[in-house]
C-alpha cells in the first residue's frame, strides 16, 4: 500500500473521530450542565426539587429510550447520516432550552437535545469498530470517554463561571448553533467505512477476511443480541455505576456539597470538576489496560469495588478538609469509569456486524440509572424541605446518597457476572 493511501486512511480516520468525538463532547455537557445552573433554573421556572430532578431527567429518558433505536441506525444507515441529522435536532434543542419562558418549554427543549446527542456516542462506537483494529478497540473506545467527558468537565467549574459572567441561556444558545454546525460537518467530511472511500479494510490490511455483514432483517440481529445471555450483565454493571455517577454528578453533587459540608457554589463545582476529569482520566486509562492485559471483567471490579466503598464518607456525611474531600471526588470519577469496559465486552460477545446494536443495548443501562434516580433523590429531598435548596434537610441529603450508594453496589454485583472474552471477539459471524 503506498504511502499516500496510508496517509489519507490516517486522515479520515482522525477527521471521523475529532468530529463526532465534538459531538459527544456536548452530549456530555448537555448531560451535566443542570447540575451547575440548577439554582439559575430553579429560579427562573420557580421548580421544586421534584421539578428540577424530571427536567434533568428529561434528557435521560429520551436518550435511554434511544439507545437501541441507535444502534439499529448506524448498523443499517451508517453513522455518518444518524451523527448529521442529530446535531441538527441537538441544535434546535438548545436554542429551545435557552430561551425558554416556560418549564414546560425547557423540557420541550431538553428533551430535544436528549434527542440529538443521544446517537453521538454510538455512532462514534460504530466507526472506531470501522476504522481501528479489534485489538485497539478498548483503547480507542477509553479515548472515545476520555474525549467526551471533556463536555462534562466544561458544564461544572467553567460553566458556572461563564454564566456568573454572562447568563445561562446565552450559552445554550451559542451550544446550539455550535451541534448544527459539527453536523453539517459530519455529513461533508465524515465516511462510515474505509470501503466508502474507496480503501481496504482494517482486518483486510492484516491480511485477514473482513468480518461479514449482517444479512438478515435488523430485527432479527436486534433479537439475537438481545436473546444472547452474555449482553445483560453489561446492563446492569452500566445502569448501578454509570448511573449512579451520572445522577450524582449531573445534579445532584452541587445542592449536597452545599447543604451538608456548606461549601460555596464555586467550591462545589470545584469538586465535581474535579470527578470528572479523574473521571475522563480513569476511561482512557481502563482502555488502555484493559488491551493490554487482555481482561475485561477484572478492571471492571476492581474500579467498581473502589467506586462503591468511596459512597461511605457521603452517606456519612462525613467532614473532611477541603483535599481530602476534593481527593475523594477524584477517587470516584477515577474508580467509576471502570464501566466502560463494559462496551469492548458487550461487542466481544456478539457478532462483529451487530456491534451497534449491543453496544446500544448496554449503554441503554448508563441512562435508565439516571432517569430513575435523578427524580427518586428529588422526592425524598422533597419529604422534609422546600423548593428552596438550602432548606433541604442534611439528613434527607445523606438519605438520597445512601440510596444511590445502595444501586451502585447492586452494579458491582453484576459485573461477577460480566464473561471474560480475553480481549477477542468470541462471535465470528
Amino acid at each position: 500500500m503506498t504511502r499516500d493511501v496510508i496517509a489519507r486512511m490516517r486522515r479520515l480516520r482522525w477527521t471521523g473521530f475529532a468530529l463526532v468525538s465534538l459531538s459527544f463532547v456536548l452530549s456530555f455537557f448537555h448531560r451535566m450542565a443542570p447540575a451547575a445552573i440548577a439554582g439559575e433554573l430553579r429560579e427562573a421556572f420557580h421548580a421544586s426539587g421534584v421539578e428540577l430532578g424530571a427536567l434533568a431527567a428529561t434528557y435521560f429518558v429520551i436518550y435511554t429510550v434511544m439507545q437501541i433505536p441507535t444502534g439499529v441506525l448506524v448498523d443499517t444507515l451508517g453513522p455518518r447520516r444518524v451523527v448529521t441529522l442529530g446535531g441538527l435536532v441537538a441544535g434546535l434543542g438548545s436554542l429551545l432550552f435557552g430561551t425558554a419562558g416556560t418549564l414546560g418549554m425547557a423540557a420541550a427543549g431538553r428533551a430535544l437535545v436528549g434527542l440529538g446527542v443521544s446517537v453521538a456516542f454510538i455512532s462514534l462506537l460504530k466507526l472506531n469498530a470501522a476504522w481501528f483494529r479489534d485489538r485497539e478497540f478498548a483503547t480507542v473506545a477509553g479515548l472515545t470517554n476520555f474525549t467526551g467527558n471533556l463536555g462534562a468537565v466544561l458544564s461544572a467549574a467553567p460553566l458556572a463561571w461563564v454564566v456568573a459572567a454572562t447568563s445561562w441561556r446565552g450559552v445554550f444558545v451559542a451550544t446550539g448553533l455550535l451541534s448544527a454546525v459539527l453536523g453539517l460537518l459530519t455529513w461533508f467530511m465524515v465516511r462510515d467505512h474505509p470501503g466508502d472511500a474507496g480503501l481496504p479494510s482494517m482486518r483486510e490490511l492484516d491480511g485477514q477476511v473482513s468480518h461479514r455483514s449482517h444479512q438478515g432483517h435488523w430485527l432479527d440481529g436486534l433479537s439475537r443480541v438481545a436473546r444472547n445471555g452474555a449482553t445483560w450483565p453489561g446492563f446492569f454493571v452500566n445502569m448501578g455505576l454509570a448511573g449512579t455517577y451520572l445522577a450524582f454528578a449531573g445534579l445532584w453533587a452541587v445542592p449536597y456539597l452545599t447543604v451538608v459540608h456548606g461549601l460555596g457554589r464555586a467550591e462545589a463545582t470545584v469538586h465535581t470538576t474535579a470527578m470528572m476529569i479523574s473521571f475522563a482520566l480513569g476511561a482512557l486509562a481502563y482502555g488502555t489496560l484493559s488491551d493490554r492485559l487482555r481482561r475485561r471483567r477484572l478492571p471492571v471490579l476492581a474500579g467498581g469495588t473502589v467506586y462503591v466503598l468511596s459512597w461511605i464518607p457521603l452517606v456519612a456525611g462525613t467532614a473532611m478538609p477541603a483535599a481530602a474531600s476534593l481527593a475523594l471526588f477524584a477517587v470516584m470519577g477515577l474508580s467509576g469509569a471502570a464501566f466502560t469496559v463494559t462496551f469492548t465486552g458487550a461487542k466481544e460477545v456478539n457478532p462483529p456486524a451487530l456491534s451497534g446494536m449491543a453496544t446500544s443495548l448496554v449503554n441503554t443501562g448508563v441512562f435508565l440509572g439516571p432517569t430513575i434516580y435523578q427524580p427518586l433523590v428529588g422526592r425524598i429531598l422533597d419529604r422534609g424541605g422546600t423548593a428552596v435548596a438550602h432548606a433541604y434537610s442534611r439528613d434527607d441529603f445523606r438519605l438520597g446518597v445512601a440510596v444511590l450508594m445502595g444501586f451502585a453496589a447492586l452494579g458491582l454485583v453484576s459485573a461477577l457476572f460480566l464473561k471474560e472474552t480475553h480481549g477477542r471477539n468470541l462471535v465470528s459471524d
